[in-house]
């Protein structure tokens, strides 16, 4: 590419943000040099014939590359479009994370903001399904810093803008205009709850945020056979269920391996990691009983002795530590209810009824791990058998593709 002055763009130069176009997808060419000089080497030939002399060309023609780019639009950012499929991806959730890994993207992950909130013991169940967790860049270290989002590089923040700035309040719009013009643009929208003031946009429910994703990786299919498995264990499960009176109420809180005090978060309303106790249909034990949600603004806690005054008929208890087995937090958790003199007075203790609340940040993958325990420990007499979903069916879609899905 003699006589052209500038040098080839980097990856990254290839990149257009704020804008907002993501991707590579460009081509660079060198055109052919024009005039009438020819040389022996020319590809242009000329036959004599009786009446004229024609001219052939056998030059080959540059081709125009084809248009690949794509829009996607979420909440709150707007619409990001996309020159070709992100490569590296920087998620700040685990419920993110999960989408990803369904997906069959689980290479393309840079980042989560907190490695504890990740509960990753579901992949083990499912062959070839795996994410190296200590690879992700931990953006959460006394505060979130600009630096590792410069370090990364990413393609893609798969994270929602106001998480930095509402929920975090590490950020202002400066920062997110610097890191987004400079490294790559946001698109995201916080999906696990929505009890938080700030959230005053569009909310996305699980499979709403999945699809979304999937547009981003472009992978429809891949989400189209997920969304079967989920709608056929869905189907599957409520038409076995009891009867609605006959169901229990649950209440879901935060609270520690050996708990004294419990952060309530309200079964009702909306929140990706609350639909799979939705598709259930327990009720929420805190309705009408003035205690809150946690929030963003509201991050109270209640007693054993305002939890008996509610005396909900179950317990769903999660906390930021490592994931337990069943028999880990009978033998850890529960035994300390049950020891302890006010705890051991609900009937959710005496009964047995305490039960692992699940991840905070909950995934398409995690869903439906979610809804099989839930259904079977509350329902054994309707739920016998151990599994209600297929579990080399999903692997496979994850790892190979959908096929005759």
């Amino acid at each position: 590419m003699e006589g052209n002055s500038s040098e080839t763009p980097t990856r990254r130069e290839l990149l257009t943000y704020g804008g907002a176009v993501v991707g590579t997808g460009l081509f660079a060419g060198c055109s052919s040099n024009s005039g009438s000089d020819r040389t022996p080497d020319s590809t242009t030939t000329e036959v004599a014939t009786d009446a004229t002399t024609v001219e052939t060309r056998s030059s080959t023609e540059t081709a125009t590359p084809e248009d690949t780019s794509y829009t996607v639009t979420m909440e709150p950012v707007g619409t990001v479009e996309f020159d070709e499929i992100p490569e590296t991806i920087a998620p700040f959730t685990a419920d993110y994370i999960d989408m990803l890994v369904a997906l069959g993207h689980a290479d393309a992950v840079q980042s989560i903001w907190y490695r504890g909130r990740y509960k990753t013991i579901h992949y083990e169940q499912l062959d070839g399904v795996s994410i190296d967790l200590d690879s992700l860049t931990q953006l959460w270290n006394d505060g979130i810093s600009k630096e590792p989002f410069y370090e990364m590089e990413a393609d893609l923040h798969l994270i929602d803008p106001n998480a930095l700035t509402d929920w975090f309040q590490a950020w202002d719009q400066p920062d997110l205009a610097e890191v987004r013009d400079n490294v790559a643009p946001f698109l995201g929208n916080v999906v696990f709850r929505r009890t938080d003031d700030w959230h005053d946009y569009r909310y996305y429910s699980l499979y709403e945020a999945f699809e979304t994703v999937a547009e981003i990786v472009q992978e429809r299919e891949r989400f189209e056979a997920i969304r079967s498995i989920h709608d056929e264990l869905v189907a599957e499960v409520q038409s076995r269920l009891p009867a609605p009176d006959e169901r229990p109420n649950a209440a879901l809180v935060f609270a520690g391996e050996e708990p004294d005090e419990f952060s309530p978060y309200r079964l009702s309303g909306n929140g990706a990691n609350k639909e799979h106790f939705h598709t259930l249909g327990l009720s929420d034990a805190f309705a009408g009983s003035g205690v809150d949600g946690l929030s963003t603004s509201d991050t109270g806690t209640i007693d054993y002795e305002t939890l008996l005054e509610i005396d909900p008929d179950s317990l769903l208890l999660r906390y930021h530590r490592e994931g337990k087995t069943r028999e880990e937090f009978e033998n850890d958790v529960l035994a300390y209810m049950q020891d302890h003199p006010v705890g051991s007075q609900l009937t959710a203790v005496q009964n047995e009824r305490v039960f692992r609340g699940g991840p905070i940040y909950a995934g398409p993958l995690h869903n439906l791990f979610m809804i099989e325990r839930f259904a079977t420990g509350y329902f054994p007499d309707a739920f016998s058998e151990d599994r209600l979903f297929d579990r080399d069916r999903l692997a496979t879609i994850i790892t190979e593709g959908p096929g005759d899905e």
